[in-house]
């Protein structure tokens, strides 16, 4: 066979698991479960017992988590140059490394003050490690199947959650939450430091991308026209405020959702339990945006995801701390999360 039918045939056989976008999905894949699962989603667990341990408010130690994302939030700018000045692995190999340091840190706290400078340095390693980093080093592995490589990650994440939250709940169980954190540590060292160093080793050659771009163009050549002049400054501030608003309740919720089932009268086990599947729902959501919907126009996810939100929590309010409601109420929570992630990134 020519080499040059060899190529084109290459992707419909197996030579797909050799490709540079499959290693770094895989490998980003199980490093973001962790990433997200050791930070973000820690205090969904493990706040009320470091609460009750340090005889501090829940405020100073949720607000720990907020000071984090302020940090996140201030350093996007710095932590976007670096990537593109030495690549996302350098930069998310060292960001498993400061997620270690900083959870190590937090594990040893015995004042507010170390407590909270402790969370700053998980927020500069959150937003070395966390989604956005991983996009844009999964861009730079496969410039021309960053969007679909990004939509394949985005699985992966979703189950952080689900993972994490049980883990977090039975090592606190038997080892207390300091010794848990420890643990959380040793895995980001352990399995994402090798995994984003090794998966982000390799970049989709020239031929590769000569050999997908006629398939981008031709999608791309399907959409709506773009908005221009006024129409389109309203459309950016419109999207802008409900990318921002719904920011503000799913992070919130990451870190109060198990709490806020606890408060609805369900046991701890059980609020752990159902808040688990959140994960399970983000995942439903994304496969459902990228199979069934997947002919959609962003903007109709988009809609369906902001309008299951509301009803979402409408189901909690009224059925109280009844199994069922709780469960509804996290899946239908979930399933809009993951959307909105989606949507986030669509064109």
């Amino acid at each position: 066979m020519p080499q040059s039918l060899q190529a084109r045939a290459a992707p419909n056989g197996g030579a797909w698991l050799r490709q540079p976008a499959t290693h770094a999905v895989l490998a980003l894949g199980i490093t973001q479960i962790i990433a997200w699962g050791t930070t973000l989603y820690a205090l969904g667990v493990l706040g009320k017992p470091i609460a009750e341990d340090t005889g501090w408010s829940q405020s100073l130690v949720f607000g720990g988590l907020t000071i984090g994302l302020l940090v996140s939030a201030g350093v996007s700018t710095l932590v976007g140059r670096s990537i593109d000045r030495r690549g996302g692995r350098a930069v998310m190999g060292l960001g498993s490394l400061l997620m270690a340091a900083g959870l190590v840190l937090l594990a040893l706290v015995q004042s507010p003050s170390a407590y909270l400078l402790a969370w700053a340095l998980l927020g500069l390693a959150m937003r070395m490690s966390l989604y956005d980093a991983a996009f844009a080093a999964l861009v730079q592995v496969t410039p021309s199947r960053g969007r679909r490589a990004i939509s394949y990650l985005t699985l992966f994440g979703g189950f952080a959650s689900s993972v994490f939250w049980p883990i977090a709940h039975l090592l606190n169980a038997a080892y207390g939450w300091r010794m848990t954190l420890v643990i959380f540590a040793a895995i980001n060292v352990l399995v994402c430091l090798p995994l984003n160093w090794i998966g982000l080793a390799r970049r989709e050659s020239p031929l590769q991308a000569e050999q997908t771009a006629p398939h981008t163009a031709a999608s791309a050549s399907g959409a709506p026209p773009l908005l221009e002049g006024p129409a389109r400054t309203m459309a950016m501030l419109l999207f802008g405020a409900i990318v921002a608003a719904s920011a503000i309740v799913f992070g919130a919720m990451a870190a109060h959702l198990v709490p806020v089932l606890e408060a609805s009268g369900l046991a701890s086990a059980t609020a752990v339990g159902i808040a688990s599947l959140k994960g399970v729902a983000q995942v439903a959501g994304r496969v459902w945006d990228l199979t069934l919907a997947r002919k959609w126009h962003p903007i109709d996810v988009g809609r369906v995801s902001i309008a299951i939100m509301p009803l979402s929590f409408l189901v909690l309010m009224l059925g109280g701390a009844q199994f069922l409601a709780a469960l509804a109420f996290t899946l239908f929570f979930g399933i809009s999360n993951g959307l909105v992630t989606i949507m986030r990134g669509a064109p």
